[in-house]
């Protein structure tokens, strides 16, 4: 399976739909976006690519509260299995514990990746090229034996993108 990872969107939606677009086009067939969402737009578009997704609040979205009903958000920190892989979902990096297969977050802006007991632990870095010249994010394949984590950074001076590919085992 292939699953888009996305955070801190923030107020830029064009960069939002750009990754969002780039991870459609390289198979993703489900969408997690790990927090700081921020504007309507990009929740709504999430939703109108008709794959299935899911979103956790981020510290700078207590107003979209008031769309918690039409849309796919939680509070951190959320369990959710796809297929047969647990997942926790969270914007702030404060439940960081090996108790799921796979445990996302974001909220620093860096990407990181990395095993520790058995749980793949992935913050996708920043879609919104906020801290740094880069709209980061993640394209994470899991099969039987293995994470491949497709990093993507694409640098918004030049376009050009520069992709990286990780592979965890999978037990």
């Amino acid at each position: 399976m292939k699953i888009a990872v996305i955070s801190d969107t923030h107020r830029k939606f064009p960069l939002a739909k750009e990754a969002i677009d780039n991870l459609i086009a390289k198979g993703a067939q489900y969408i997690i976006h790990a927090g700081d969402i921020c504007e309507y737009d990009t929740i709504a578009y999430i939703k109108s690519t008709g794959l299935p997704y899911v979103a956790v609040y981020g510290n700078n979205d207590a107003h979209m509260v008031q769309y918690h009903n039409d849309f796919n958000l939680h509070k951190e920190p959320y369990y959710f299995k796809i297929e047969d892989v647990k997942f926790k979902l969270m914007h702030m990096p404060y439940y960081l514990t090996p108790d799921s297969d796979v445990v996302i977050f974001g909220h620093t802006h860096i990407f990181e990746v990395k095993k520790h007991e058995n749980t793949l632990f992935l913050n996708p870095g920043e879609v919104c090229a906020r801290e740094k010249p880069l709209s980061e994010y993640v394209l994470l394949e899991v099969d039987a034996t293995s994470y491949t984590v497709h990093y993507f950074a694409k640098d918004i001076r030049t376009a050009q993108i520069e992709e990286k590919v990780y592979t965890f085992e999978r037990i």
